[in-house]
């Protein structure tokens, strides 16, 4: 497995957790990196937020000495604030700074930020040149192939970030318009890694260890950015990595291991956001965990219901009983 280089940060392996809203909160990402992810991208912050001081943004700021090297990700398409945001949050403790430019969801393109700038790169240049300028750290950029099939540009708006003095770029290599939906479409991947030469890090459908390595022979891009792939399933780090070394494929977890997982997941996560909020927020979780699992429909239905760690613990003790039963 190759080292990646961005910037002055060097990642021990060219594996990434990319960021989602709403999962790749701080419990989350100590379960990635344990599981041998190389970076860590936080969930995305709007420079709005950090201005206003949003009682909410501070919580997703939260950093854990235990996850670096971690990548913060800023949101907004005003060039001034962008920068000073940077600036003014630069003395935390995350390693590189992203600048979002793929968000597809309507309230965020909505206000020209996410991926409303894939249709601006003259803008799009200027925040990336002036948040370069603002801090030491080293920022990288992630895109999409365009925003919709009438504008494929991730090659223009890759070329604008490398000389805007981008350290990365991360290409998603669907649409603005596509969403999450369709196959992505590595080939522009690799037409972006042929363009520039700061490292190209291919997202988009990596679910297994094969993809990787499919990703990795059809684009040539330097890292692989795991994102849907890793929900419920933060061992898909630790199944790459194995692949890779050993040419074998790790054993699924077994359902006790599953469960484990997930109640430390719960506990973590508890801890951090407080019972109300935490346990309410396990619940997606536990339903992308238990996925492919036999039995596990009625489980999901029922975890929908649960209101406390006690129901919670006492449900996937049913499961794993009525499991061992009907094996």
């Amino acid at each position: 497995m190759k080292t990646l280089q961005i910037g002055n940060v060097t990642l021990e392996n060219n594996l990434v957790l990319g960021p989602m809203a709403g999962v790749t909160d701080l419990p989350f990402r100590l379960l990635c990196k344990e599981q041998g992810a190389g970076l860590l991208c936080m969930e995305m912050v709007s420079a709005k937020g950090i201005l206003y001081n949003n009682k909410n943004t501070e919580q997703l700021l939260t950093i854990d000495e235990a996850e670096h090297p971690v990548s913060l990700q800023l949101f907004g398409s005003d060039p001034e604030i962008m920068s000073e945001m940077a600036k003014r949050i630069e003395e935390r403790p995350f390693d590189i700074l992203d600048i979002n430019m793929g968000c597809p969801v309507p309230k965020v393109v909505n206000n020209g930020d996410g991926s409303a700038l894939m249709k601006n790169p003259l803008l799009a240049g200027k925040i990336i040149e002036k948040t370069v300028r603002a801090i030491q750290k080293p920022v990288t950029v992630k895109i999409r192939k365009g925003f919709d099939d009438a504008h494929i540009n991730a090659v223009e708006m890759a070329k604008i970030a490398e000389a805007s003095g981008a350290a990365a770029i991360a290409v998603h290599g669907r649409t603005r318009e596509q969403y999450y939906s369709g196959k992505a479409d590595w080939d522009i991947i690799r037409q972006v890694k042929e363009a520039v030469k700061i490292p190209v890090i291919g997202n988009g459908d990596i679910l297994t260890a094969e993809d990787a390595i499919r990703m990795g022979e059809e684009t040539g891009c330097d890292g692989f950015m795991i994102a849907r792939g890793a929900q419920g399933n933060p061992w898909i780090f630790k199944q790459i990595l194995h692949y890779f070394k050993t040419g074998e494929h790790l054993e699924k977890p077994s359902p006790e291991e599953m469960v484990a997982m997930i109640l430390r997941h719960a506990k973590m996560q508890l801890e951090f956001k407080g019972a109300y909020t935490g346990i309410r927020e396990i619940r997606k979780h536990a339903a992308w965990y238990t996925t492919g699992y036999k039995h596990a429909a009625r489980l999901r239905s029922e975890i929908n219901e649960v209101e406390s760690l006690e129901e919670l613990e006492e449900l996937l003790q049913r499961f794993l009983a009525y499991n061992e039963k009907n094996s």
